[in-house]
């Protein structure tokens, strides 16, 4: 079995407030970190998109989460677009032929396309207000689960705290991507079903995206270094007891 390094999984959320704010917090982390989220608080800011192909072409990957979601064709053309930005991950949303549609858009390239499953910050009462009001949070995460797996997305965006009973569903079809990290001892905020590293690489996440904790940091590079060490140290945890069991 292959080691997994843990600098391969980690992705530095860039929600901050202007592409500037961004591109000095790429300098700050330097070659600690080699994966960045762009998500909708940089959507619209002027220069995103040399941003995000600076980021490629200094060897950068990408993952573009901004959770496309419309009919079928459009969804086609859009992720076609990703897909000739080079970028790695990009979040898709929708119904079975929707995701089918968009999984056509991305044909021989790289990307990688995760269906959102339910959001970190959403609970049993906000699954409930949604109109989901005899599901439950698991049941509506892997009831997503499935329609990824049958419409041929390469992994799901859940939480940490479901991320064990997607892996059983999914057979190990699947790449789990876990936002909501929150390392121990971090202050309350909107992330309902929040996790920390080592829970999460436990319960079966490949990737964690973090934000916050790193980029809120005084010293985010530091910050980054030692979320690092407690990811590496799961990830061996998790190979060991593989290996044991095999």
């Amino acid at each position: 079995m292959n080691k997994i390094e843990a600098k391969d999984r980690l992705i530095v959320a860039l929600d901050l407030r202007d592409v500037d704010e961004a591109r000095q917090m790429v300098e700050r982390l330097g070659d600690t970190v080699s994966f960045y989220k762009v998500g909708l608080t940089l959507q619209l800011a002027p220069g995103v998109e040399g941003l995000i192909q600076d980021l490629i072409s200094r060897g950068k990957k990408v993952f573009l989460d901004y959770k496309y979601y419309d009919v079928q064709e459009t969804l086609r053309k859009a992720v076609s677009q990703a897909a000739r930005l080079g970028i790695s991950f990009l979040t898709v949303h929708g119904t079975g032929d929707l995701l089918t549609a968009a999984v056509s858009g991305k044909g021989n390239s790289n990307l990688k396309l995760f269906m959102v499953t339910v959001l970190t910050s959403l609970e049993a009462k906000d699954v409930a207000e949604m109109g989901y009001t005899e599901s439950s949070v698991e049941d509506l995460v892997l009831f997503r689960t499935r329609k990824a797996l049958e419409a041929g997305c390469d992994g799901v965006i859940t939480s940490g705290r479901e991320a064990q009973k997607v892996r059983e569903l999914a057979g190990g079809k699947l790449l789990v991507v876990t936002p909501g990290i929150r390392p121990d001892g971090y202050g309350e905020d909107e992330q309902k079903r929040r996790t920390t590293p080592t829970s999460a690489i436990q319960a079966g996440a490949d990737y964690l995206v973090i934000g916050r904790p790193i980029t809120g940091a005084a010293d985010p590079r530091k910050a980054a270094q030692e979320t690092l060490v407690e990811m590496q140290q799961a990830f061996d945890g998790v190979t060991q007891a593989s290996l044991a069991h095999s």
